[in-house]
């Protein structure tokens, strides 16, 4: 492991796999040609932090084979430091495949034993862990295996100096909601900022509205729930809403990431929760405008009028189609 540049502002932690996807959004088995990027939620949120010009590290495992280099080389590319990812010997890559259909994108996993697999509690030093203003974890680690599960908990309940960022990202293919549930809540409850779906606050924890989802998740100073197409809340002392734009979906996968960016990006630079909100709706829209994880930002000029914009404005705002 090298050691990571200094003054990193975010650390994101998780496992990124091999992501082969059509090359147009078609099912794969109708596919005549596809793309091979990274695809890791943690690891989204680096490369999006990074394109907006933030100093971002990624930490991980990957296999000792031609994928794991690929994947830590295409996420230094991007401005993305990788001085805390570790090679393994003894474990592959995961891979994961996107199939779009018109009922939505289904996901294919093949990361069982895979080298993040292997991380436990003793994976980073404090020193390392406290080094940046933010950490961000996400719920898909804990239930990648045992020692992932007592990483998070390590990160999430130790006595630390940074900051813990935290998106509940409840997969169904890789644990059942009566497991799920009343651990990622456990985890929740530890962090500082915590980002939900309400959809998914619906399955782990039968609660509709964001209130209700505020009470279950008391403790954080922030709750960022996101209601799909209909709003974003953030939840602290008061509540601030901010309704989604109108998006011309191609692929909702990954969209979530984007919004979680989005969102850090205004934290970090000290914008109120309004913008912080509406940059990540702005990250979101982008991202949903492509099969792949990471879409080209828009100008920044462009980005600087839309979080500028007035409320009225702001609800008329059109992502892919004419504006």
């Amino acid at each position: 492991m090298a050691e990571p540049s200094s003054g990193l502002e975010v650390l994101c932690l998780g496992e990124t796999m091999s992501l082969v996807a059509p090359a147009a959004p078609v099912p794969l088995e109708q596919a005549p040609a596809f793309t091979l990027s990274a695809g890791g939620a943690e690891s989204n949120v680096a490369v999006h932090l990074a394109a907006l010009g933030h100093r971002v590290g990624w930490a991980s495992r990957v296999g000792d084979d031609p994928l794991g280099r690929r994947m830590v080389a295409s996420l230094a590319a991007a401005g993305v430091d990788t001085g805390l990812v570790e090679v393994c010997a003894d474990a592959p890559t995961g891979v994961y495949f996107k199939d779009p259909g018109p009922a939505g994108t289904a996901v294919y996993y093949y990361r069982s034993g895979s080298a993040a697999s292997t991380m436990d509690e003793n994976f980073l030093t404090d020193e390392q862990l406290d080094a940046p203003r933010l950490l961000h974890v996400s719920g898909i680690t804990p239930a990648l295996s045992d020692g992932c599960d007592r990483l998070i908990r390590h990160l999430l309940t130790r006595p630390r100096r940074c900051r813990v960022t935290f998106d509940v990202n409840y997969r169904p293919a890789l644990w059942p909601v009566a497991e799920a549930a009343p651990r990622l809540r456990e985890l929740a409850q530890f962090a500082d900022v915590v980002f939900v779906g309400l959809d998914e606050a619906a399955t782990l924890w039968g609660v509709e509205t964001p209130d209700g989802v505020r009470k279950m998740l008391d403790r954080p100073d922030t709750v960022v729930v996101k209601d799909g197409a209909n709003a974003a809340y953030a939840l602290g002392a008061d509540t601030v809403a901010v309704p989604a734009p109108e998006v011309a979906v191609v692929e909702p996968v990954g969209a979530g990431d984007a919004f979680a960016a989005g969102y850090l990006s205004g934290l970090l630079r000290g914008e109120d929760r309004v913008r912080c909100l509406r940059l990540g709706h702005i990250l979101a829209a982008h991202s949903l405008l492509s099969t792949e994880d990471h879409m080209p930002l828009p100008d920044r000029d462009a980005v600087a009028g839309w979080l500028g914009c007035d409320d009225q404005q702001w609800r008329c705002l059109r992502f892919g189609r004419n504006r």
